[in-house]
């Protein structure tokens, strides 16, 4: 349906004159582009017009509309030139990182449901409906707000002006982080029966979208709770910014809960992904099968008929052979490659090199990675693998029998080899070249959110696949983290153990095997590039630890994966070459090389002032009450 939007003000008069009627007459001429608030709301496609205005507005981070949030972390190598590419070059985020402060969309979303409820003309089950979704918005940004934020004003409805001259009744101060918290939480159980329990239901608010909110937003309070303990400096006297470690455990109960309710099938028949039996791409077709998909709980979706689609696969998409032979911005990083564990459980460098230090030689490139988590090939595209059809065409040139090594500095490059006969192909049309924008300069190109139809990588086209705000397995996995922090290891193991025999982990955890650091693992090979990574550190107290601000070495990156407490402050690569040293058993087969790229000369810190974001000048100007952010003098 396509939707008309309207506006929220109030009625205006046209202005100007006509020779066909009196001046009275014409003041008396309804204007045909802005609706009263009673008409606005008599007609419920007119208020689901509103919604989606307000749907649209929606607070997300490391998006398909925003590929270069996805370049952070060192989860990633950003193989764009100028802006994008400060990110490997700057030592530190600033303190205005991932703020929001958007009163405004607050404002709006307290004048629609002001309005829907003193509306007559809905029915029952309309109106029901519509104050829920409007209230799940308005929880949900209030969620995004205080994951960023801490403690913000809790406004709830409009407020005018009296224009009397002293605005100070306007001001409201800051309330305390675990008071939004209570209030998300609160709002989810408030309106989840007034939503449809409707699996199909994706793009609108539904009860299994209420209780993914209330889920993870008491996973998150119940964290910050326990953890705030490692930063005691974090925090501020009234509350605003940290919550008491009393409060840990009845967050946790409450995220248990919510998600259960969603595990028992009480919001719909939700369930993990499982329709193909390569489990790589089964994992990849979660995010782009928008059939009968039972694992998303909340998108936003995108539509080629409705002109809303997204340019992320064009971007981002294999660039050899591509639609336009346009993409491959995001780089993935060996850091993140290698955290993917080996399907007995254990956790181990890529084998590069033998005991003795020489070169492991394998026969296809994709050999290297066998036997490991099903969803490494889910998200990251790896050499020798195949798009739309076609083959990745990444590797660094031949390495010659004295060491020496034969590439290019163009893609696809062709020179003579040592004693050959003429020009051959000595790298990859994909790269990795050192500097060259739009290849695969860590190895790797990104999986995870590119669309196979045809078209989806070309501007004029674009891509339809929806950005999944919610969904079945993260729901599993806060579940199995609320049930360890309650001491429930058992139901722990049990809901990670059905997440993980997805990806091929098929050797059950046992409930003395779960972990934090299990957790943390756990979440990054599931959730990677769906915007959890920061806030996950964060409210865990964790990010500065792994993000400290020093240089990596390469025994640095090879040692303690699968730790806590694992750094990760620079983004390393993977190159591949051949051999090319004819009478050599190993000649024509593939050896791989550890590399960082000569322009990673930053590295990440996460600094105690970067735990809340910055709350701007001017807002604290215009309104005393709000209390500056611990540690950012």
């Amino acid at each position: 349906m396509k939707l008309k939007i309207v506006s929220f003000g109030i009625l205006t008069l046209l202005a100007g004159a006509s020779s066909c009627k009196k001046e009275s007459d014409f003041l008396n001429v309804l204007p045909t582009s802005i609706l009263t608030n009673e008409q606005a709301f008599s007609d419920p496609n007119q208020v689901l017009s509103i919604l989606a205005n307000l749907y649209n507005r929606q607070l997300d981070f490391s998006t398909v509309r925003s590929w270069e949030s996805m370049a952070d972390f060192s989860e990633t190598f950003p193989s764009q030139s100028n802006a994008p590419q400060e990110i490997v070059r700057r030592n530190e985020w600033g303190y205005n990182f991932w703020s929001t402060w958007d009163y405004t969309y607050i404002r709006e979303l307290n004048i629609f449901l002001q309005r829907c409820e003193a509306a007559t003309k809905l029915s029952d089950g309309d109106k029901k409906r519509f104050l829920a979704e409007g209230r799940f918005l308005r929880a949900n940004y209030f969620f995004e707000m205080v994951k960023r934020m801490g403690g913000v004003p809790l406004i709830l409805e409009p407020m005018l002006y009296d224009f009397k001259g002293d605005p100070t009744y306007l001001q409201h101060p800051r309330a305390k982080e675990s008071d939004i918290y209570d209030f998300v939480i609160a709002e989810a159980e408030a309106i989840k029966m007034d939503l449809p329990a409707d699996v199909n239901n994706k793009s609108r608010a539904s009860r299994g979208a209420a209780l993914a909110m209330e889920c993870r937003a008491a996973l998150y309070a119940g964290s910050i709770a326990k953890y705030g303990s490692n930063t005691p400096q974090v925090a501020l006297a009234g509350g605003e910014v940290g919550i008491p470690a009393a409060m840990a455990n009845g967050y946790f109960t409450k995220s248990l809960a919510a998600a259960q309710q969603i595990i028992d099938g009480s919001a719909g028949a939700y369930g993990l992904y499982n329709k193909k039996p390569d489990l790589s791409e089964n994992f990849a077709s979660i995010f782009y099968d928008k059939g009968t998909n039972p694992e998303t709980i909340f998108i936003e979706d995108f539509k080629l008929k409705s002109g809303k689609v997204h340019g992320f696969t064009q971007v981002n998409q294999p660039r050899y052979g591509a639609e336009e032979e346009e993409g491959g911005r995001l780089n993935p990083s060996l850091n993140l490659v290698q955290s993917f564990e080996k399907l007995d459980n254990t956790f181990a460098p890529l084998p590069v090199k033998d005991g003795g230090g020489a070169p492991v030689f394998y026969n296809t490139q994709v050999d290297i990675f066998a036997g490991r988590d099903a969803r490494l090939g889910g998200t990251v595209m790896l050499p020798g693998t195949s798009f739309k059809g076609r083959t990745v065409d990444i590797w660094a040139g031949y390495q010659l029998a004295d060491g020496g090594i034969v590439s290019g500095d163009e893609r696809g490059q062709q020179k003579t080899l040592p004693g050959g006969a003429g020009p051959v192909q000595v790298v990859g049309f994909d790269g990795p070249i050192n500097g060259k924008e739009h290849t695969a300069q860590t190895g790797f190109y990104l999986r995870k959110y590119l669309d196979p139809a045809a078209g989806s990588g070309s501007r004029g086209t674009g891509s339809e696949v929806p950005f999944v705000r919610y969904r079945y397995a993260e729901v599993l996995l806060n579940a199995a983290e609320a049930a360890f922090e309650l001491g429930q290891s058992g139901v722990a193991a049990g809901y990670m153990n059905q997440v993980r025999a997805r990806a091929g982990l098929v050797t059950p955890l046992t409930g003395a095997q779960i972990t934090l650091a299990r957790i943390m693992h756990e979440r990054r090979a599931e959730l990677s590039f769906e915007g959890h990574i920061l806030f996950d550190q964060k409210r865990w107290r964790n990010a500065h630890v792994v993000w400290d601000g020093v240089a990596m070495t390469e025994a640095d990156l090879l040692a303690n994966i699968g730790a806590a407490n694992k750094r990760n402050t620079q983004p390393f690569g993977l190159w591949s070459y051949k051999l090319h040293n004819p009478g050599n058993p190993n000649h024509g087969k593939w050896l791989f090389k550890i590399v960082k790229s000569p322009l990673v000369t930053g590295t990440n810190r996460f600094r105690m002032g970067n735990y809340y974001s910055f709350i701007d000048d001017n807002i604290r100007s215009n309104n005393p009450k709000i209390l500056k952010q611990p540690n950012q003098d």
